[in-house]
Formats: C-alpha cells, structure tokens, sequence
C-alpha cells in the first residue's frame, strides 16, 4: 500500500508565520489560520527557527508525520530573487544588515533538509486565487492579480504556474506606470511611490499612496472634515477605508482613484498578458458588501477590454485572503516539487 504524503505552506509576515498542509489531490487539512510569531526583527537565525516551529507545529496539528512531507512552500514580503535571496537593501520586514542578501529559502531548507520552494506573498496568494477559480482547469488558463495592502502587491499566473522572471521581479504591478490623465483631480499633483517612481500604480493603489499622495491632497478639498488633525499620518490614513465603507464622499473620491488605478493597470495587462481572470484582493475587497461591490464595479468600468477579452475573462476577488500566502505557497511546492 502506497503511504500517503502531504506538502507543507508556510506563510512569513512582519508578525506572524502561518501555516498549512496540502495532500496531492489539492485538499487542504487546515481550515483556519495557524499562527506562530515571525520574529523577523531578531535576525534570520531566530527567524529560520521560528520558521521551523511554524513547520512543526502545523504537523502535530494535523497529525502528519514529518517522514509524509514531500515538500514545503515558503512564501514571504518581497522584495526578494526568485530563489529567495533577500534584497541586497533589505525590505521593510528585513531591516536589520544582516538580512540583506540572505537566502532565506536555502537556510529553511538545510534547517528542514526538506526541499523547499519560494513565492514573495503576492504571487502565493495570486497561485491560490487562481487555482481556487479553475480547479483542475487551472494549467489551462493565466490570471493576473493585484494585492492592494501597504504597498502593491501583484502576481502573474502562466498556465497554473507563478511567473517569477529572471531576477524575481516579474509581477510587479505596482511599479507599473499608468497614465494620470483623467485619475488626477485638477490641480493635483503626479503621485510619487517609495521605489522612486512618479505615476505608478502603487503611488495610488496602497495604503501608503493614501498617506502620501491622495489623503494630503483631498483633505485640502475638504477643510471640514474630520480627519484633520489625525496623527500619525499612517493612523489618519487607515481610516479611509472604514469612511469610504460610511460612504464619506471624501474617502469614496480617494478609493475612486484607487479603482481607477486598477483598471487602468488591467488594461495594460489586458495587451501584454491577455488573462482570463484578472483578481483583487487586500483590505479594500475585505469590507462590507455595498462597498466592495461599488469598488469592483469601479474597477471593471475602468478596465477597458476589447470586446473579445470581454467575453472570455473575469474581474474577482482573492478568496480566504489571510490563509491565501500559506496555502498558494503549499501548491507551488505541490506543482514544482512533488508533482513536477
């Protein structure tokens, strides 16, 4: 008799680790979030252990054997290579010089001495939309996705498989430029993103884009509103969404832009990519119902498709968007490692 096997997803945050495990016929034996601290802050020994512990525990969990686990799916914050080396200047989440340049997805293997294969959490999450969207047609079609939380997160689906480029950067819609024309209010000014850019669609489509470029500007427009006075920025900015879920009109005009921007990002993907799903996912789409279906409607106006994509294609959101990471990691060590 055949001994059954699992895979392992593991999901890195700038707090928690979450994990899952997957049998190979696409069956996920968790079905809520398994939380573990990250302790990235402590530096990468402490922080490949608590990757372990994250390992372990899900396995006592679920009562699987260690000697059952084919293969494990890392996902964490980008940016990072392909293979998963920490970028030479660090990231938000890995700070400290010590994490620049390293490999984390080679340190988690030789703690496991188990194969290990690495997504940043973008193209995770956009792995699980789409194959939670077409099932077992999953290798038949391309999806394109667009994670919208402190910055722009996105992902490319080929095929059910992560498109990951050469150096890792594929994907990465929010350095996308888009054009203004029409986004901006008169008299508004060219939105600039942390990275450097001007105009792209993070400098719009992010929480930060909210604090830097959209809520300074609108609370001009709207001397009495009581978000003035807010601090820190960040605080003021967070709570948009909830206005915009009251339907203030000065949250609904930031949140307008917002959609904007991602329809207009669609477009562009629409003539490079030519997906069939197109998905959102981040806090904007996990809101109350009238709100999340004014933005998609937004979204969808805004993305102009020919009318042969039209007919073929899909705007949605990503689904189970906090177990989303763990569990698009657990079937890219699926698809690339036990079932290659």
């Amino acid at each position: 008799m055949t001994q059954p096997w699992f895979v392992v997803g593991v999901d890195n945050g700038g707090t928690k680790n979450n994990a899952t495990v997957l049998d190979p016929d696409g069956n996920f034996l968790v079905d809520k979030m398994i939380e573990t601290p990250s302790v990235v802050l402590d530096g990468p020994t402490a922080a490949v252990e608590a990757l372990a512990e994250s390992f372990y525990g899900v396995l006592e969990l679920t009562g699987v054997d260690f000697s059952a686990i084919r293969a494990v799916g890392l996902d964490t914050p980008g940016p990072a290579s392909a293979v998963g080396v920490i970028s030479s200047k660090g990231a938000t989440n890995f700070s400290a010089p010590e994490w620049f340049g390293f490999d984390i997805r080679s340190a988690l293997e030789k703690r496991l001495r188990l194969p290990v294969v690495y997504n940043n959490d973008a193209n995770a999450a956009a792995l699980y939309a789409h194959y939670v969207h077409f099932g077992n047609d999953s290798a038949n079609y391309s999806s394109v996705s667009a994670i919208i939380g402190t910055g722009l997160g996105g992902g490319l689906v080929e095929a059910g498989r992560v498109v990951s480029g050469r150096s890792g950067m594929a994907g990465e819609l929010g350095h996308v430029y888009i054009p203004m024309d029409g986004l901006l209010d008169d008299g508004q000014p060219t939105p600039r993103c942390n990275c450097g850019f001007a105009a792209d669609a993070e400098s719009v489509a992010s929480l930060t884009g909210i604090q830097n470029n959209l809520l300074p500007y609108w609370l001009t427009q709207y001397p009495d509103h009581p978000l003035h006075g807010v601090t820190p920025p960040k605080e003021a900015a967070k709570k948009v969404r909830g206005l915009a879920e009251d339907g203030d009109p000065m949250a609904r005009k930031i949140f307008e832009q917002q959609a904007m921007a991602i329809g207009r990002l669609f477009t562009i993907a629409s003539n490079f990519t030519d997906p069939t799903a197109y998905f959102i996912g981040g806090g904007v789409v996990e809101t109350a119902p009238e709100f999340r279906e004014w933005f998609l409607g937004t979204v969808r106006e805004h993305t102009l498709l020919r009318a042969e994509q039209a007919e073929v294609s899909v705007i949605a959101t990503v689904p189970d968007l906090d177990m989303a990471g763990a569990r698009g990691a657990a079937l890219a060590a699926l698809t690339t490692v036990a079932l290659p």
